[in-house]
């Protein structure tokens, strides 16, 4: 089990982001035409854009499964559920609706967000497959020793970015964007909900 305790009481300065202040700096980059993170383009710009507007909807359409509210409302273990992301990754405009709304249902859950680039010493403790992918979900107890993590996104995306990977020269980026949330979209948070429920049942719900 991991400790991340020296990353949070060392004295290190982080901004740390409520669910609802994440959404306000959401609004307000693209308010500005500009993401977060240190590179800024036109063409993050604009993902920005589509993320904030996937995620407004995600906010009003998410409905939650009853098992997975079940599960949640079981936990008996005050908690901090930290997530890193950035403001143009569509993962995480996908994502993290899911994850806030699910949060929300237990008061021992402490939801917060952290931006990756920010927070590089927290991130490289957390890599997949060498990568810095986003969002990563870490839940930590009161004396940040993990409990669990979740992340960057549900299994079938990550098939899809492994073929991507794979065979780069045979689609383009952009194209392959688009499909990918295509993904998301018939998905309907269905991957995402499961996978966090077989997690947290396994992890806080005795047999």
């Amino acid at each position: 089990m991991k400790n991340v305790a020296d990353l949070f009481q060392n004295g290190t300065e982080r901004n740390i982001y409520s669910y609802p202040d994440y959404m306000l700096l959401m609004e307000l980059v693209v308010m500005e035409q500009r993401t977060t993170g240190p590179k800024q383009s036109e063409e993050l710009n604009d993902y920005t854009k589509l993320n904030l507007h996937r995620m407004q909807r995600l906010n009003k359409t998410t409905v939650l499964s009853e098992s997975l509210k079940m599960t949640v409302k079981q936990i008996q273990i005050p908690q901090t559920w930290y997530v890193l992301t950035e403001a143009w990754c569509g993962d995480a405009a996908q994502c993290i609706p899911v994850l806030a709304a699910v949060a929300k249902l237990n008061p021992l859950i402490s939801f917060q967000l952290l931006l990756r680039d920010e927070n590089l010493d927290l991130m490289d403790r957390y890599l997949t497959n060498g990568g810095r992918s986003i969002p990563k979900l870490i839940a930590v107890d009161e004396e940040f020793d993990e409990i669990f993590t979740w992340g960057p996104r549900p299994e079938g995306a990550q098939h899809k970015l492994e073929e991507y990977i794979a065979n780069p020269e045979k689609t383009p980026f952009k194209a392959f964007a688009e499909d990918i949330q295509r993904w998301y979209t018939a998905d309907k948070t269905q991957s995402i909900q499961k996978e966090l429920w077989v997690l947290l049942e396994g992890v806080f719900v005795e047999k």
